[in-house]
């Protein structure tokens, strides 16, 4: 048997187990396999395992697998099999080309499931929703994973009120002035400064509204921690708490949190907090960390992400997001923390 055909063999199967893991060793079995067939495929990744000594016949069990730095998305196409013509190219927000990470993505069914699957367990289906997107700046890039997870969201919730928008708040305001009147259920998911901006316009609240936020003050001030943020904003629009998404441009998998401000992944995705100055090794439950995250929706590219991005994990799985690094200084001295 072809080589090329033993790969596809092997995706497939993994392919299928993806969104069947039950517990916590379902997951971990999954993990290796993925690691092993990620090794094998992905050349990128490859190296960088054979760098630090971590092959496949090296680790023995899921904790030890080493994590790709984020910024490799940035400098090289991570991408696990052949190279696939036609696939769909997400794009971070970066101000040049040269900044900005790719993330290649040939199979859209994973995101759209992946997506669909964590939010209808937090906020339930669409269908029973009306699904705003408040998105100045991402809708206008045409590679924007945040914009393709909202399109895919207000095209399942059919409603003639879903849809995006700009920076029409006036527009904006008379929408939820409405759906409020009617008790409508409602989603609002906006990027920091857009929800900032609009809670100056004094917008209704109401049982049935959600507000979700995704991050990003892109360039329109300060980046706020989340608690800031969240306080500001509830200053002039009295919603009992806001919600937050974690996802980011190198991953097809979603985690949000809620009014305790822990973020909940889904079984296919999990948290892993490594050491501020050895990354190499793990935090004790509770401490201060650099987030890892492990999502194994990214089959075709890298399941195994060493992200910029500073937390604290919960026994039960839970973790919250304290700030990122700032790379400004060596070593990480100099961090916006928050705690």
């Amino acid at each position: 048997m072809e080589t090329t055909d033993i790969y596809h063999q092997e995706r497939e199967s993994l392919r299928e187990r993806i969104f069947k893991i039950t517990d916590a060793h379902g997951a971990a079995v999954l993990e290796m396999d993925v690691f092993r067939f990620q090794y094998r495929y992905n050349n990128v990744y490859q190296t960088w395992c054979d760098a630090l000594s971590r092959s496949p016949a090296q680790v023995q069990e899921h904790h030890a697998i080493p994590f790709l730095p984020i910024s490799f998305f940035r400098t090289h196409q991570v991408q696990t099999g052949p190279v696939r013509e036609g696939a769909t190219v997400f794009g971070s927000s970066g101000t040049t080309g040269a900044d900005r990470s790719k993330h290649f993505v040939p199979d859209l069914a994973l995101y759209r499931k992946s997506a669909k699957m964590t939010f209808e367990k937090c906020f339930g289906a669409p269908s029973e929703l009306v699904i705003i997107a408040l998105l100045p700046s991402y809708l206008e890039r045409t590679d924007s994973s945040l914009v393709y997870m909202c399109k895919m969201l207000i095209e399942d919730s059919g409603t003639p009120e879903s849809g995006f928008f700009l920076n029409q708040y006036d527009e904006l305001l008379h929408l939820l002035e409405t759906l409020a009147i009617q008790n409508r259920q409602v989603c609002l998911i906006g990027v920091s400064f857009a929800l900032l901006d609009f809670a100056g316009y004094r917008p209704p609240a109401w049982p049935g509204l959600k507000v979700v936020e995704t991050g990003g003050m892109k360039g329109r001030g300060k980046e706020l921690l989340r608690e800031e943020l969240h306080s500001l904003i509830r200053k002039t629009w009295p919603v009992p708490f806001i919600y937050s998404e974690y996802g980011m441009t190198e991953l097809l998998s979603q985690a949000y949190s809620g009014q305790d401000g822990f973020f909940q992944a889904p079984p296919w995705m999990r948290i892993q907090l490594r050491d501020l100055y050895d990354p190499l090794s793990q935090v004790e439950t509770g401490a201060l960390g650099a987030i890892n995250v492990v999502d194994l929706a990214n089959i075709d590219s890298c399941a195994f992400i060493a992200t910029d991005d500073l937390g604290r994990g919960a026994a039960d799985g839970r973790f919250t997001v304290n700030g990122r690094f700032d790379h400004s200084l060596p070593r990480g001295c100099n961090l916006l923390l928050n705690g």
